[in-house]
């Protein structure tokens, strides 16, 4: 239960109750968001060594001659990991074959990650015409519970009703960490969108912890607020032009350090302990990015060894191969689709590259017994 001695912060927000209320519950009141920050000197080094790797991985994005072969891939890790904290159970291999397949899924958590996929991509459409918003997350959060699970919950709505954190047997009065009340949201999130697109004193990173920490903080959708919250990290960076392309997967160490994220949150409000949520994130930001450059290169290796070993060949394997970057398992309807082929040509192709050990057989799935094959050298090199 929210426990109101708990909250030694003033600078951060405050526990309360609606006056005049004898019913009324203990929430948390966020105060608007600091615009001038110290930093420690622990975390200036990890905010140092996050901004190196972050430069880093936006190198790549530029040196790669084709760096879109590393976007569906990083994205799909980032879609999976952010909804795995929020509970889904779909993994890497399911969304692919998910999406190697007709696109959709009768599973609702691969479902559901695909709309984060959706999702991010319409933000990015989005900050051609507007900044990180209160207009843009609604049209964002539309995307994300549109037909999944929590559709009714209001997709591209602000609640209109409280909200509270904890088990789905919890009340208000029983639940660790109730945020504002409806009626405080509005006033939260326009101090939320001033400090995201008029903070010019503060580093960038800074500026993603602290707009990630007040937005899950204040919480203002019935559903998908987690998942929100870690989309906008994404999108602020391509705004501010720190990366090209969505190629930071930050969910995958959150959701591996998973109580950590919530009790370094949690220990903002309560006791302002806003340096080690600082150095938790930017840690997240150092280990994610340096891994994405690793694999990155990964990729890059294996694309050039496929280009060599089928260089010359008067089929079109080479082309089914620079598909497999982007998604490492193939169907025969894939084939016909992105190369413009018949289905027997497709087969063909399929069984050239199966003979070549670069593609393997992974059995039927799904309505209709549609079968499947995976590059196993490239699933590995993302997964």
């Amino acid at each position: 239960m929210v426990k109101p001695d708990l909250f030694q912060a003033p600078e951060f927000g405050r526990a309360t109750k609606k006056p005049g209320d004898k019913w009324a519950f203990w929430y948390f009141e966020p105060f608007a968001m600091p615009r001038d920050l110290a930093l420690s000197s622990g975390t200036v080094l990890a905010l140092s060594k996050a901004d190196a790797a972050l430069g880093r991985l936006s190198g790549v994005g530029r040196l790669i001659k084709d760096p879109s072969i590393l976007v569906e891939p990083y994205l799909a890790r980032e879609a999976v990991a952010s909804s795995r904290i929020e509970g889904t159970e779909a993994s890497l291999s399911d969304v692919f074959k998910a999406e190697a397949g007709d696109g959709s899924s009768g599973n609702d958590d691969v479902q559901e990650v695909i709309n984060y996929q959706r999702a991010l991509y319409r933000g990015i459409r989005l900050l051609d015409e507007l900044p990180v918003s209160g207009r843009l997350i609604l049209e964002v959060h539309k995307v994300l519970l549109s037909g999944v699970r929590g559709q009714e919950k209001l997709p591209g709505e602000f609640r209109r009703t409280p909200v509270w954190i904890g088990s789905p047997t919890d009340s208000p009065d029983t639940a660790a960490f109730v945020p504002p009340l409806p009626e405080l949201v509005g006033h939260a999130l326009a101090d939320w969108e001033k400090f995201v697109n008029e903070t010019d004193e503060l580093p960038v990173l800074v500026v993603c912890a602290l707009m990630h920490y007040q937005f899950e903080t204040i919480h203002p959708f019935l559903d998908g607020n987690g998942r929100v919250g870690r989309l906008l990290i994404m999108l602020l960076l391509i705004e501010r032009k720190v990366l090209n392309l969505p190629l930071l997967y930050i969910s995958a160490y959150m959701e591996q350090n998973r109580r950590e994220y919530y009790d370094r949150l949690q220990a903002v409000r309560e006791r302002g302990e806003i340096q080690e949520w600082l150095q938790y994130f930017f840690t997240a930001v150092y280990r994610q990015a340096s891994d994405a450059e690793t694999r990155a290169g990964k990729l890059v290796d294996l694309r050039e060894g496929y280009r060599e070993r089928l260089q010359g060949r008067k089929s079109r394997t080479i082309e089914v191969a620079e598909l497999l970057f982007s998604n490492p398992f193939v169907t025969v309807k894939r084939v016909e689709n992105a190369l413009k082929v018949t289905n027997q040509g497709a087969r063909n192709l399929i069984d050239s590259l199966e003979k070549d050990e670069i593609l393997r057989k992974v059995g039927s799935l799904g309505r209709g017994g549609r079968m499947y094959w995976v590059a196993e050298d490239v699933f590995r090199a993302i997964d």
